[in-house]
């Protein structure tokens, strides 16, 4: 990563473009940068990540979270560009829900982090692998409509516990270390 030339001046209000318009994103991209510098001004940004609807490893995730925040930023003139996107990915464990998110900024720095993991049951992770998207097996399985917009999976499985909001906030405030606290990362 480069220098991190942006003021970490929790004063300053930084413009941020989130390569999304799903309303869950967004609100975890708020919070995050609100956390810190409170007048930040949050933009959503319908971009195309540039990999599957539903990827399947950690490296397809963070390339298309990348290509997201590059896109965003490129589109607003933003001062950040931020990207999240979520997927799985097999590990010994089995296959692992996650996400990933990539902050980057007007003068060419990024920063990268991921969301905790949690198993995705065998029934799910079959269709998964079949080839079915998420966000529709789980609506499919809890009746209802929108799951990806709501809760998310991580809501459903963890009886409300860990919403996908919360899961993507954390990931974005963990990418924004370097950008807040530059001195540890200079």
């Amino acid at each position: 990563m480069s220098d991190i030339p942006i003021t970490a001046d929790p004063e300053s209000i930084p413009t941020v473009a989130v390569g999304t318009t799903n309303p869950i994103k967004v609100k975890a991209v708020h919070k995050a940068f609100q956390g810190y510098w409170q007048m930040a001004m949050v933009t959503p940004t319908d971009v195309p990540s540039g990999v599957s609807d539903m990827p399947m490893s950690d490296k397809e995730c963070l390339e298309g979270a990348r290509n997201r925040a590059i896109a965003a930023m490129e589109k607003t003139g933003a001062d950040f560009g931020v990207g999240l996107e979520g997927g799985v990915n097999p590990e010994p464990t089995g296959l692992m829900l996650l996400g990933w998110v990539v902050i980057v900024s007007r003068e060419g720095a990024e920063s990268v982090a991921c969301t905790a993991k949690i198993p995705l049951p065998e029934s799910l992770a079959k269709r998964i692998l079949a080839g079915e998207e998420l966000g529709p097996v789980m609506d499919d399985v809890l009746k209802t409509t929108g799951t990806a917009k709501k809760g998310g999976a991580s809501g459903a499985l963890t009886a409300g516990l860990v919403l996908r909001q919360d899961k993507f906030q954390m990931a974005v405030a963990y990418a924004l270390a370097p950008f807040v606290a530059p001195q540890f990362y200079s």
